[in-house]
């Protein structure tokens, strides 16, 4: 057989760059960025390309795993899937369904069907106990989106490619190529703006990657963000700078928030960020009198004390600086499928439900549907009515990356049932009673389910599986399934009873199309509608009814012209859907139809904050961040030799002004002691850090007993998680406070 060219989407993280694959006698012999694709443009990191080694690493689960004699086997699937009937089916019997908790790591976003399908599961399990790991990243931004425009994923994005002025905080796009942004090839498309006459800021206590290449690059003090965006809209307001004229009508609470931060010293909000007044100043002035401008923040700006009034007020600024939906400016994606905020009437929704279910220890609710995962130790560990018994954990790794992770790994073992959806035996599967792995990436089909929702350009992209998988292999929706038909109650079912339950979930897809007067497929005959799907069984299909009912859809015939899986699949660099356009007020689904610029509970938790302002800055307190890393994501990839080979990483960064103060010796290693923990860690001096700031990287310390990761424990790391006290949340989202964290260092 000769060489072939294919090409496929890279799963590995929300950048989904487009790839090359060389292909020889059925094997990938080769990875290069596919210069065609239409988001990418032929980037692409040293992850994708460790995707063929990712794929034959001798440590990867092959085969379901299960707990025997205290030990985990190999077994054949219809030996797991019993296992989990028997284990699963008991604790829903003598616990009840608040007993089970369902866990969605960040890499479910690697695989089409955990995605699209884990709210089957949640459904099936009839539970409320969800964690994420949004609540270790990104809840803040969620609550923003849901409170200001109405659905979580109405998140505005950088228009970069039309951009003339980019002001990014606590983010590193050149390693994450955008997160919560679709962005690939950042390098370039800054390079772009640069000839436009274009100018990069970033405001960090690192001079990160992204900082590098800025036109200007500003300290802060961590967990300041609050003070920094208060500045910006106290001289906007002060100077009347304010441009919301076209917007006006379409905006509700712009007057409270000009009454909370007129007053404000400009002063006081430098002193306490420790960016100087001037250049705050000249700050908003740049973004109000640049034509085509935005203010764009990620996990630096989410996972600190006051994460979601972060959040929030960087869309304020946006707003009132005249950048929200505007090309060039903040603009809203419009994805192909699946998108909450192209669904029913456009312009307005209603308010999402109190659940009303609160978490036994801390009285903590659902934030967008999510419980704070620094609460799931303790609601294993402590005994009494409502304890959760059984964890299902799709890829993730919570034992590693949840803040006070100890405290997580001694209480995963008391459950009486643990299932992993994963593709290593890492320090939380470690624990479970049974794995399931995922099906390898070339043998499985791909579509961007998550970060298309954040697209810097609108397009459909779809990567068909390359390769046949295994005989007798479970896909990964299967499998899901199958797990969802246990927790339904319906026990094992065979494979009539699988395509008897992707059925029903296709017809409420259809259902709730046919019944919505304004998508294109509304009135459609769900019969006719299921006939008509490309695909005698398995995710494809869901896909299938996604893009038809979606908003360029063929509607099932209504609109020949639309979509269908078929045609995108015959697109392998992706179909255009043009540049980002102007989406409000159609995007809201708001109950007053408005955008919210004033919540009552983020003002409130403002008025809190600005009350505060007179406390003093210790100077010699030292702040713990974390930093992203290209060769990482998140807790995993230190197994893969192309990714892990090299100079040890996992060091502690501190500038060479504290460790003078200190009277530390560069090498010998130092001691970090926090509210939480501590632990030992490698210095690495360098001017890169602002003074009073170190930082670590997140997920590394693989060296617990019972995992099977030998390359990555060789170079194990030390865990940060340790250090950071499950205790201090974001008062509003229950997020995890994992920067800006006061630490101590010592030396022996």
């Amino acid at each position: 057989m000769s060489c072939q060219k294919q090409y496929r989407i890279c799963p590995i993280c929300e950048a989904t760059c487009g790839l090359e694959l060389t292909v020889e006698h059925d094997q990938v012999v080769a990875i290069r960025g596919n210069s065609d694709d239409l988001i990418s443009l032929g980037h692409v990191c040293p992850k994708g390309v460790a995707l063929m080694e990712l794929r034959d690493d001798p440590d990867r689960v092959r085969t379901p795993m299960v707990r025997k004699n205290g030990v985990l086997v190999p077994a054949s699937w219809n030996e797991a899937f019993a296992y989990i009937q028997e284990k699963l089916s008991a604790v829903i019997k003598n616990h009840g369904r608040e007993s089970v908790a369902l866990y969605i790591g960040n890499a479910t976003i690697g695989s089409m069907a955990f995605m699209v399908g884990f709210p089957v599961l949640l459904k099936s399990l009839a539970t409320p106990q969800l964690y994420t790991a949004g609540t270790l990243d990104h809840i803040p931004k969620l609550l923003t989106c849901a409170e200001m425009y109405g659905d979580v994923f109405s998140n505005p994005v950088p228009d970069i490619d039309r951009s003339q002025y980019l002001l990014i905080l606590g983010a590193n796009p050149m390693v994450s190529n955008g997160s919560l942004w679709l962005a690939p090839g950042f390098r370039g498309r800054v390079k772009d703006m640069k000839k436009r006459g274009g100018k990069l800021v970033v405001i960090d206590p690192r001079r990160t990657e992204t900082a590098r290449i800025a036109d200007q690059h500003f300290f802060i003090r961590p967990g300041t963000d609050p003070y920094f965006l208060l500045g910006l809209l106290h001289v906007m307001f002060r100077d009347d700078l304010v441009k919301t004229e076209a917007s006006a009508a379409m905006l509700a609470g712009l007057e409270s928030v000009e009454a909370m931060v007129k007053d404000i010293s400009l002063a006081a909000m430098a002193s306490l960020c420790g960016i100087a007044a001037k250049n705050i100043e000249a700050m908003a002035y740049e973004l109000v009198n640049t034509q085509c401008a935005g203010v764009y923040g990620r996990v630096g700006s989410t996972t600190q004390e006051q994460g979601t009034v972060t959040s929030w007020l960087i869309e304020v600024v946006n707003i009132v600086a005249g950048n929200l939906d505007i090309p060039g400016g903040m603009m809203f994606p419009k994805a192909p499928a699946f998108a909450a905020n192209t669904k029913g009437q456009p312009g307005i929704g209603k308010k999402a439900a109190d659940s009303g279910f609160r978490t036994r220890v801390r009285n903590r609710g659902h934030v967008c549907g999510e419980l704070p995962s620094a609460c799931l130790a303790e609601e294993i560990a402590t005994p009494g009515e409502g304890q959760i018994r059984a964890l299902i954990s799709i890829c993730g790794n919570p034992a590693l990356s949840a803040p006070n992770s100890e405290r997580l790994q001694k209480a995963l073992p008391g459950l009486d049932f643990l299932l992993s959806f994963d593709i290593y035996i890492n320090e939380t599967s470690r624990h479970a009673d049974v794995i399931l792995p995922g099906t390898p990436t070339f043998e499985k089909s791909y579509y961007g389910a998550y970060s298309i929702n954040y697209a810097s350009r609108n397009v459909a992209r779809f990567s068909p599986a390359l390769f046949e998988s295994p005989p007798g292999w479970v896909s990964d929706w299967d499998a899901l399934l199958q797990v969802s038909a246990i927790a339904a109650g319906m026990g094992v079912v065979d494979e009539k009873g699988l395509r008897a339950f992707e059925d029903q979930v296709i017809s409420a897809l259809l259902e709730e199309a046919a019944t919505d007067s304004h998508s294109i497929a509304y009135g459609i005959d769900i019969d006719n509608a299921m006939a008509q799907l490309s695909h005698t069984r398995g995710i494809e299909r869901i896909m299938d009814v996604g893009f038809r009912v979606g908003p360029y859809g063929d509607g099932f015939g209504a609109n020949p012209a639309g979509l269908t899986l078929e045609k995108i699949i015959a697109a392998p660099n992706g179909i255009d859907l043009g540049p980002l356009q102007p989406r409000l007020p159609e995007v809201l689904r708001t109950p007053s139809g408005k955008v919210e610029m004033a919540p009552p509970a983020f003002m409130a938790e403002l008025s809190k904050l600005l009350a505060a302002t007179d406390r003093d800055v210790n100077p010699h307190q030292l702040l713990l961040i974390g930093r992203r890393q290209s060769h990482s994501i998140n807790s995993w990839g230190h197994n893969v030799h192309i990714l892990a080979k090299g100079k040890n990483r996992c060091t502690l960064l501190i500038n060479p002004l504290d460790v003078d103060r200190l009277r530390l010796e560069e090498n010998k290693p130092v001691v970090l002691t926090t509210t939480a923990g501590q632990l030992q860690a490698t210095l690495e001096i360098t001017d890169e850090i602002m003074p009073g700031v170190v930082s670590l990287p997140h997920g590394w310390g693989h060296n617990k007993e019972g995992t099977r990761l030998n390359l990555a424990q060789q170079k194990p790391g030390v865990n940060i998680n340790i250090l950071m006290d499950d205790g201090r949340l974001d008062a509003l989202t229950g997020n995890a406070v994992l920067n800006g964290v006061g630490v101590q260092i010592t030396q022996e």
